[in-house]
């Protein structure tokens, strides 16, 4: 396809195929949850669902745009010649979704030459949609929604007042480091909270019932429509590097970010 597509019609196109994923993970859910298979270590698993919500997801986009790249959490890369690159993550959150637990989500963005463009967070329990997308004339130089409705990030506070969303890696050398800086962490704030969703924390930042969001072990189908979603709200990212040495994202309010960041460096989350 020699076409540019714009943000908006990417947008478009992520939001229903991400609504068409969801309806199949709360088919899913209806049934019996198990461990498909493992991967970084024995308690990171895959079920079924993830596959089959990964597969619908390739062919409902591959069947608009055959000629777009893709990136998927649980299948091979697919190349691509138009400059739109697909990254998807069928469920983040897969161990809520087996145990039962809400915070789960379907996570597709678009790529345009190598920007993410577009971004469409699927609250699959709440049927709640985030999206996002690029657009010049707005002051964050994007469009940040809930449900249709506008979003912003939280207003001003001091430090001491900010409620903080973390995750734990798979990995047991990792989150050891990461629970011993998430204890010095935790006195200089108002509390911490940990969801198992990577993008759902994200969208929270970006709807302002979160402060901010620090994680080490991320990858980026985790957080690329929801980073998108943030900055569109008025937040601020980094992707950088975790105290155990895996790619870590930050987040917060852009009026903030400077505070939380130094504050989670000090503690021993990020290196310096």
């Amino acid at each position: 396809m020699s076409e540019r597509p714009s943000p908006t019609e990417l947008v478009d196109l992520a939001r229903a195929v991400a609504l068409e994923a969801g309806a199949l993970v709360r088919e899913h859910a209806a049934g019996v949850v198990s461990v498909a298979a493992t991967k970084s270590s024995d308690i990171d698993v895959v079920t079924a669902a993830d596959r089959a919500c990964e597969e619908l997801i390739r062919s409902r986009l591959l069947a608009v745009r055959p000629d777009d790249a893709i990136l998927g959490e649980e299948g091979d890369d697919v190349a691509g010649t138009t400059g739109v690159r697909w990254i998807v993550d069928p469920i983040d959150g897969t161990v809520n979704f087996l145990y039962g637990l809400g915070d789960h989500a379907v996570s597709i963005a678009a790529e345009l030459d190598g920007e993410v463009v577009a971004g469409v967070v699927l609250d699959v329990e709440r049927d709640l949609v985030y999206a996002a997308h690029l657009d010049p004339t707005s002051p964050t130089g994007g469009r940040a929604t809930r449900g249709g409705a506008v979003i912003q990030v939280r207003g001003p506070a001091p430090l001491a007042h900010r409620l903080v969303a973390t995750g734990f890696n798979y990995t047991q050398e990792v989150r050891s480091v990461q629970a011993a800086a998430v204890a010095r962490l935790l006195p200089a704030i108002r509390d911490i909270r940990r969801s198992g969703s990577c993008a759902l924390d994200l969208c929270r930042v970006a709807a302002g019932s979160l402060d901010g969001y620090v994680e080490e072990g991320v990858h980026v189908w985790d957080h690329a429509a929801g980073a998108l979603i943030a900055r569109a709200a008025g937040a601020r990212t980094l992707l950088t590097v975790g105290a155990a040495g895996r790619e870590a994202v930050l987040c917060a309010p852009d009026h903030g970010f400077d505070e939380l960041l130094a504050a989670v460096r000090s503690a021993g989350l990020l290196r310096e």
